[in-house]
């Protein structure tokens, strides 16, 4: 039987990778626990002798100072009486029991005490191994795709859960398909190790470099800082350990091999490399990279950065939506301010006029004074109002004739050029026509002895030949003005 014992617990050691004390106390506790079934018990203990598997149960008690429980503690002065030797804290035997006393009962209650308690020694195991590869990568298979995380198997059967949160949005995944990722955190729960993986982290990208980079696994070449916007764009600094050692261009590779491996793995994610300085400004000139900038004011009080760029470069250092910006503030812990140099110059020459503003102020009081005592003049008036009193004055007839049509509309001002032409030297006897239809200058020049007008004849329009009878108005008909039939029309010659 012990024998038999002894080779059980090589065969669990070999499966479960557990080892042979943990087995050992996982069936001491579960044969005292099926001991310890029945009320008034609770005293019993039990030792597995490893190298010979022989069980030894026995009843013992606590020593203790203030017994709270008399099932399982004693005090001081008893425990003397028992061993001459005992100390507060020993657990001091009080009797020897058979180890064959439980029966079938109490054996599936001691089988099923063993079996979990090696599950927990397992769990703490796994946990163990994990929880020291927090910020290392991680290889997992895609198992399952749920709506709010990608549940990845790492082995030993162990469940790594990549969140929604966690996941690029360029990428897609499906299921068998190989992921890395990096492993934030790890959690103790009921079903073992709960692993927490992201995609999105910038510890990911560091460890990708590490990979692909040999100079940066040595540590020869170094990552200062990393500022990351998953599936879009990202910027590193990197700094040389080593002298005459270019920190960019060990990390992009010959041909940019190496960073396009990384680049590849983000899913095609932009990547900056830029070399690290101790200088804020220069160091700031570089984040921004790659405009080209003018210069660099730094103020350490408030962590400002105040940079020059050319004009052209400035959608460039801005950046789609401000990104270029907001990655190289958040890469330099600097706060960034970004101008061109065309509104630096237009703010100094601001600046320069308001200070020359007062030495002015004595020359504007002598013009003011000058202006008061020069002459009243005309109030100015609107263009429309002036052209309006231009027409009106061109058109003012002689003593006889008659008054012309105020100018109050838009349309006057060639009312009044109508009338100054056919009312200017009117014939004798004829009564002047008012000019506040464009139709009276024909009326007029038609009416009474067929003489030109005075404006006519500086025009140059020839006299009516004489003996032509004058035209009658269309819109006046010959109509009978008396019932006589021998009456005749009269002709005006």
């Amino acid at each position: 039987m012990s024998r038999d014992f002894v080779g059980a617990l090589l065969q669990l050691n070999a499966e479960k990778q557990v080892s042979r004390e943990q087995l050992i106390h996982a069936v001491e506790d579960g044969i005292q626990s099926a001991y310890r079934r029945v009320a008034g018990d609770e005293d019993i203990h039990v030792q597995i002798d490893g190298e010979s598997g022989k069980i030894r149960v026995f009843r013992a008690r606590q020593v203790v100072a203030e017994i709270e429980n008399e099932l399982s503690e004693m005090t001081l002065d008893d425990a003397r009486a028992l061993d001459k030797d005992a100390q507060l804290g020993d657990l001091v035997e009080t009797e020897q029991l058979d180890g064959d006393i439980f029966g079938r009962i109490g054996a599936q209650t001691a089988k099923q005490v063993v079996l979990q308690r090696i599950r927990e020694v397992e769990r703490d195991q796994v946990f163990d191994e994990f929880a020291s590869r927090e910020g290392e990568l991680m290889t997992g298979t895609v198992n399952r795709v749920e709506p709010r995380a990608i549940i990845l198997d790492v082995g030993k059967n162990v469940e790594a859960i990549l969140a929604t949160t966690e996941q690029s949005a360029v990428e897609h995944y499906r299921i068998g398909q190989n992921v890395k990722a990096y492993v934030l955190e790890v959690r103790r729960s009921v079903r073992g190790p709960q692993i927490l993986v992201s995609r999105t982290h910038k510890g990911f990208l560091k460890r990708m470099f590490e990979l692909e980079v040999p100079e940066i696994h040595s540590g020869t070449v170094e990552i200062k800082a990393i500022a990351r916007e998953a599936g879009s764009r990202s910027k590193v600094a990197v700094a040389s350990r080593q002298d005459g050692l270019d920190p960019v261009g060990a990390t992009v590779g010959q041909r940019g091999v190496r960073v396009q491996a990384v680049v590849a793995e983000l899913g095609g994610e932009k990547i900056d490399i830029i070399p690290w300085s101790d200088d804020p400004a220069l160091f700031v000139s570089n984040a921004l990279s790659p405009a080209q900038v003018i210069s660099v004011d730094i103020d350490e009080e408030h962590r400002i950065a105040s940079v020059t760029v050319p004009e052209r470069m400035l959608s460039l250092a801005i950046g789609r939506e401000g990104q270029n910006a907001r990655l190289a503030a958040r890469l330099t812990g600097w706060r960034i301010d970004i101008r061109s140099d065309v509104s630096v110059a237009e703010a100094r020459a601001a600046v320069a006029a308001a200070a020359t503003a007062p030495a002015n102020v004595d020359d504007e009081k002598s013009g003011e004074a000058d202006a008061l005592a020069a002459p009243e003049k005309a109030p100015a008036t609107k263009p429309r109002a002036k052209k309006a009193a231009t027409a009106v004055a061109a058109a003012e007839p002689s003593e006889a004739a008659a008054e012309p049509a105020p100018a109050r509309k838009p349309r006057a001002k060639k009312a009044a050029a109508a009338a100054t032409a056919v009312t200017t030297d009117p014939a004798p006897g004829a009564e002047p026509v008012p000019a506040r239809k464009p139709l009276a200058r024909k009326a007029a020049a038609a009416s009474a002895t067929g003489e030109p007008a005075a404006g006519a004849e500086a025009k140059g329009i020839p006299p009516k030949a004489e003996g032509i009878p004058a035209k009658k108005p269309r819109a006046k008909k010959a109509t009978p003005t008396s019932t006589a039939p021998d009456a005749a029309p009269e002709v005006t010659t």
